[in-house]
């Protein structure tokens, strides 16, 4: 890797597609370590992008709203003269940007007409993210044994979110859920009413119950704890780092196909994922000690199919 000097790597998207990419961020500071390597994402990451040991600056401009904002990033990206660039986005607003540096773009890996280091597989988008990433690396040349075959990507470190966080005991018996998931894709949620009815249930075995999610998703935590007043209501109070560290700490966790869910599992904890035919587990599940659960239609999934998963869980030994 000698002569890269300033390299750029790129992501955009929701939490979970955040967490899912960062060992392909390890992997690219792995390979240049004296590299200067820059984020580009948007603001709702700046806090947890300046923390991750993977890079040297961010920027957060990465989603232009205007012709301005865009021709502005443009602009940029030309003046930082950049080696090399890692797409790990691949989409069309990013390879937009790669057009938009000819005619002499930087080396760049990802999908884009032309581009120098192309990950070529035709059916990536059918493998998970951590596998897709860790072939497109490979296919960029900075990760000659990279883990691309289904399930044998291990899940994202973020122990750097949780340094002093002493590790679980076993002894917690607190069990978070995340009742809420993208507001434009309903489908994705799992009733309310019957996450209520869950923490009854989990309160009376005597676990203490969180709901987590964000100030949107208060309404939902209400709901729960009408059934289960004991359940503390944490929607809208926590920071990403305190979101790993109580992930790191809990007994277990439930939630829908949400971002919160990738950072709770990567943080350690145990974790029952629920799926709908909204999105595919096999591309897009956490990663980590997680059990999945999928119906085409959530509304169809009871309290006791769930109920038995967390009670086949937390008979686990997930301490060790």
């Amino acid at each position: 890797m000698n002569g890269v000097q300033r390299i750029l790597v790129i992501k955009l998207s929701a939490l979970g597609d955040m967490i899912l990419g960062l060992p392909a961020c390890a992997r690219i500071r792995a390979a240049h370590p004296e590299a200067s390597i820059t984020l580009l994402t948007t603001p709702p990451f700046l806090a947890l992008a300046r923390a991750c040991p993977y890079f040297d600056t961010v920027e957060t401009d990465g989603r232009p709203r205007d012709l301005r904002g865009w021709l502005a990033l443009v602009r940029r990206l030309r003046g930082a003269r950049y080696v090399r660039v890692y797409d790990l986005q691949t989409n069309d607003r990013t390879n937009l940007i790669f057009q938009a540096l000819r005619p002499f773009p930087p080396a760049w890996s990802g999908t884009a007409f032309g581009c120098a280091l192309p990950h070529r597989n035709p059916g990536r988008m059918r493998l998970h993210s951590l596998e897709r990433h860790a072939e497109q690396l490979r296919d960029a040349g900075i990760w000659p044994n990279a883990p691309v075959t289904t399930l044998s990507a291990p899940p994202p470190d973020v122990s750097w979110m949780t340094p002093g966080v002493p590790p679980r005991t076993g002894e917690e018996r607190r069990i978070l859920l995340v009742p809420g998931a993208a507001a434009r894709r309903p489908a994705k949620r799992w009733p309310a009413e019957h996450y209520a009815e869950l923490a009854a249930r989990l309160n009376g075995l005597g676990y203490a119950v969180d709901v987590l999610g964000t100030v949107e998703e208060s309404a939902l935590a209400r709901v729960i704890k009408a059934k289960a007043p004991s359940a503390r209501d944490l929607t809208g109070s926590t920071t990403l780092f305190q979101l790993a560290a109580r992930g790191a700490r809990c007994t277990l966790a439930v939630g829908n196909d949400t971002g919160p869910m990738h950072l709770i599992a990567a943080a350690g904890a145990p974790c029952v994922s629920l799926f709908s035919a909204d999105s595919d587990p096999a591309v897009s599940a956490p990663r980590g000690r997680v059990s999945v659960l999928r119906a085409p239609d959530l509304r169809d999934l009871s309290v006791d199919a769930v109920f038995a998963a967390v009670e086949a869980a937390l008979a686990s030994d997930y301490s060790m």
